[in-house]
């Protein structure tokens, strides 16, 4: 009797409560600009915590959307420059950040601006790139974060399952691809966690991760970059082909001669080439 008493006693008295904050969203959700909107703070305060952002920092964010990033951001750094392309949602951004005057929103398209323009009104100590950005765009915006040679401290990006997989990827995977090389050639790329598809609003048909870019202190010499990712992407062009077959246009006779110093012909494929081989390869052709 002593014992269901008890029980009783600790089930009236003694519940705990766990809140689960949801983010709500008036807005009309846009299929051509990807917007899928993620919906709980957890998740949110997560990705942020992967890099040490501080007030005397610069944060970049593309697709700000409904600004529940945003604000985590502003909370945290000196100013959050952040690209919208959906002029329809400057009511709800102006709502949701209403009281964060640290937060300047460009209604623009982020792969038409001029970034280092941007940012050079600024005065800060470390800039970051934190962002859910659109997942149709994802490999374009990362090509300009590398383009504008901006120095970022760390750059943290949702993106489609799927493609956080390619970008990690290491040689002699199925997945590795010269956006892998590309990536590796300037970056520590690091997959932090796994977020579920249940956790955006609407819901998309992929899951996704978090991926983070930590730019290398010593890049490797590089006589022509142009050429590197040219001779990357070339090498690339037809996966099942191999390097024989890829690089016709070029000295074959110089790149087997590289080849050659790492145990290789010109019959193996690009996938089973680190990104220091391709640097030799290229640096090799130049004349």
């Amino acid at each position: 009797m002593k014992l269901f008493s008890s029980l009783s006693s600790f089930c009236s008295y003694d519940i705990f409560y766990v809140v689960i904050f949801v983010e709500h969203y008036n807005v009309k959700f846009k299929k051509k600009f990807g917007q899928n909107f993620l919906k709980r703070r957890a998740v949110v305060e997560r990705i942020v915590s992967t890099c040490p952002i501080n007030k005397n920092d610069l944060v970049i964010e593309v697709g700000p959307g409904g600004a529940i990033l945003t604000r985590e951001l502003a909370k945290r750094a000196l100013v959050v420059l952040a690209y919208e392309v959906d002029f329809d949602l400057k009511e709800e951004l102006a709502q949701k950040l209403e009281g964060f005057s640290n937060v300047v929103v460009l209604f623009q398209d982020f792969l038409d601006s001029n970034i280092s323009e941007d940012v050079a009104s600024f005065s800060y100590q470390n800039l970051y790139f934190v962002s859910n950005v659109p997942y149709y765009i994802t490999t374009p915006i990362i090509m300009k974060l590398i383009d504008s040679q901006l120095n970022f401290k760390k750059i943290c990006m949702m993106v489609q399952k799927e493609v956080g997989i390619r970008f990690c990827a290491k040689p002699g995977s199925r997945e590795y691809g010269s956006i892998s090389v590309f990536l590796s050639y300037f970056y520590d790329v690091k997959k932090e966690f796994s977020v579920s598809r249940k956790e955006f609003v609407p819901e998309p048909n992929v899951d996704s991760v978090v991926i983070s870019f930590t730019k290398k202190e010593k890049l490797l010499p590089l006589k022509d970059q142009k050429l590197f990712f040219q001779l990357v992407k070339d090498s690339f062009q037809f996966k099942r082909k191999n390097i024989r077959n890829n690089l016709k246009k070029y000295d074959l006779d110089i790149i087997l001669s590289v080849l050659r110093q790492y145990g290789f012909d010109l019959t193996v494929r690009a996938e089973q080439l680190s990104v220091e081989i391709f640097v030799e390869l290229a640096n090799a052709l130049v004349l």
